[in-house]
């Protein structure tokens, strides 16, 4: 048992490093390191990586509360969204065999590397130009919140539901859904997207622990350990992330994640 905590801590430790130096995407790799270290099920994985990703995303939520750049209605209707969603996802995680859901996981991973590295050199040959005549969520310049219209309401319940059901059936926070999904649909900053983004992140994994631990599905043993290790993988992330190259460091993570995406597939090949 000894083994086993000491394993989940560093486990741990990596996926908040991970986190804190390339930001909410990198809890995606939660899941493949409690299957490859611990040879877990993605259904067993799940509900940790959740409980790890949902303290850390609470850390950052926290900060955006305080700078005030947390557009928190918005967030709340995700969450409320997404925490409907999310139970279907869990029920539907425990029905499915294990190797079909590592094969969904392995596509979800490497669509989010592939994203990632196109992000990092498209940014670098072109500036980013975002049309916000078109987006139907726009901040309003007096108050610095949305107005609020159906279209608005639509576009932001669907990055809920996404971003709910994949953390119930994955074990995502689902921030590479809400992230996109917010720079599509509003003209907000990127700060406030990433702040906003924590917050439905917080609230939606927290919903999926609650859920799982309802239904004994939660393995504490397990998750305590690696959710303390994420925490501490965080801070010490926060401490050099500034002396890192932000674009070198998206590139390597999305290589990294792609390499595991392979690997994953490559684990259901040899069972079957």
């Amino acid at each position: 048992m000894g083994y086993v905590i000491a394993s989940s801590v560093i486990l741990g430790a990596i996926v908040g490093l991970i986190l804190a130096l390339t930001g909410a995407g990198g809890a995606i790799l939660a899941v493949p390191l409690l299957l490859f270290g611990l040879h877990l099920g993605v259904a067993q994985a799940a509900p940790i990586a959740l409980l790890a990703v949902g303290l850390s995303a609470a850390f950052g939520a926290i900060m955006g509360l305080r700078a005030r750049i947390v557009r928190y209605r918005a967030a709340v209707l995700m969450a409320a969204v997404g925490t409907v969603c999310s139970p279907v996802g869990l029920w539907l995680a425990h029905r499915l065999p294990n190797g079909p859901l590592s094969l969904i996981f392995s596509a979800v991973l490497a669509y989010v590397a592939l994203r990632m590295f196109r992000q990092t050199t498209e940014s670098k040959s072109q500036p980013v130009q975002r049309n916000r005549t078109l987006q139907p969520c726009q901040l309003n310049s007096g108050t610095g919140r949305f107005v609020w219209t159906a279209a608005c309401t639509r576009a932001l319940a669907f990055a809920g539901t996404g971003a709910g059901f994949l953390s119930g059936l994955l074990g995502v926070g689902g921030g590479f859904v809400i992230v996109p999904a917010l720079k599509k649909s509003t003209n907000a900053s990127v700060q406030v997207i990433m702040a906003t983004s924590l917050a439905v992140i917080t609230l939606v994994s927290a919903s999926g622990v609650i859920s799982s631990a309802i239904a004994g599905r939660m393995n504490w043993q397990i998750g305590v350990p690696f959710a303390a290790g994420a925490m501490m993988g965080m801070l010490g992330g926060r401490l050099i992330g500034n002396r890192l190259s932000d674009h070198r460091l998206q590139q390597a993570f999305a290589l990294v994640a792609g390499l595991i995406a392979i690997g994953m597939v490559a684990k259901v090949a040899m069972a079957a």
